[in-house]
């Protein structure tokens, strides 16, 4: 149960930080509204998810799938660069991340 309250935290990372590149500097009020509450539910679910999953790895794994999603979704949404090495570098981190999912004990 931890790992799922981990990816969805997550996923709360993801929409905060492609939320930020809607709310024009913090200048536009609802989607600003609604990046702070992705941030605040970001981080409470990574809070609870830290009581079982190692600290390192939950943290590492949490900036992944932020990291990794936000990269994608600038790829779809805002036409960034789908030069090859990107994409490689893209899914070593995606490899990291199962990797620790691999060797960490469940949780």
């Amino acid at each position: 149960m931890a790992w799922l309250v981990l990816v969805v935290a997550g996923l709360c990372e993801i929409a905060w930080a492609v939320g930020l590149k809607y709310t024009d500097g913090f200048t536009r009020p609802v989607p600003t509204a609604l990046v702070v509450a992705a941030m605040v539910a970001s981080v409470w679910l990574l809070a609870i998810a830290l009581r079982t999953i190692p600290l390192g790895t939950g943290y590492a794994v949490w900036t992944g799938i932020g990291a990794v999603g936000t990269a994608i979704l600038g790829i779809a949404l805002f036409n960034e660069s789908r030069d090859l090495l990107r994409i490689l570098c893209i899914l070593m981190i995606v490899a990291g991340i199962v990797g620790l999912k691999l060797v960490t004990p469940d949780a």
